[in-house]
């Protein structure tokens, strides 16, 4: 079976993922590389885990979220179709099986919010990992003057952490933000359409989706 340390010594793998953030970076974006998709893997595998999910499965779950940016080295747009394009040819060469291989190609195909929907528990939880991931280490930009507004919103989370409750049935998305920096406002206004997938992805794994901010529950 293909590892998720298999796929971390992949060279093929290794390039894609650093020239994706390298491209992104070009284009403005936040930070898409190593410590990203590291998080989300780790995220990702953990949701599954606590909810009592099978080994392999939250094994597939960390393979995908290592693997879901990587469309971005060939563009922005549709990076998640382009992704899952990649991913399925470089993971049928290492010999995945067909099943394992046709989860994760539709995790990474739908993880992206303007078109993704969970279509299966790797995908969810995928989702919920990626979509948790607001901080501002992820902001390369050092010039606050010509922050943008994703710039503004990532680099005024201090803090974020996604809590799994499995008695209750919770997923929460726990943030501080700097309200100087961003209003909370600025917030759902780049994000809404993130916390909707978030939502969704909780529902499919039979969880209820909070998001919490400064402490006060928002959703």
């Amino acid at each position: 079976m293909v590892t998720l340390e298999q796929i971390k010594k992949n060279p093929l793998i290794d390039t894609f993922i650093k020239r994706s953030n390298e491209y992104l970076g070009a284009l403005g974006y936040t930070e898409h590389g190593f410590r990203h998709i590291s998080l989300v893997s780790s995220i990702s595998k953990n949701i599954l885990e606590r909810l009592g999910h099978p080994q392999r499965i939250q094994e597939l779950t960390a393979i995908a979220g290592y693997l879901h940016d990587i469309g971005n080295a060939v563009n922005r747009n549709l990076h998640a179709e382009a992704g899952a394009a990649l991913v399925f040819s470089i993971l049928n060469n290492m010999g995945m099986d067909p099943d394992e291989l046709a989860m994760v190609v539709s995790a990474i195909g739908n993880h992206d919010e303007k078109n993704g929907q969970p279509v299966n528990v790797v995908s969810a939880a995928l989702i919920l990992a990626d979509k948790a991931d607001v901080h501002r280490s992820r902001v390369r930009n050092q010039d606050f003057a010509t922050f943008d507004m994703h710039d503004r919103v990532n680099y005024a989370v201090e803090h974020s952490f996604l809590r799994v409750d499995e008695e209750k049935r919770t997923i929460t998305l726990e943030l501080t933000i700097d309200i100087e920096i961003c209003p909370v406002l600025e917030y759902f206004e780049i994000f809404m359409s993130r916390m909707m997938l978030s939502r969704r992805a909780a529902d499919f794994l039979n969880c209820q989706f909070e998001l919490f901010v400064n402490g006060a529950k928002l959703l």
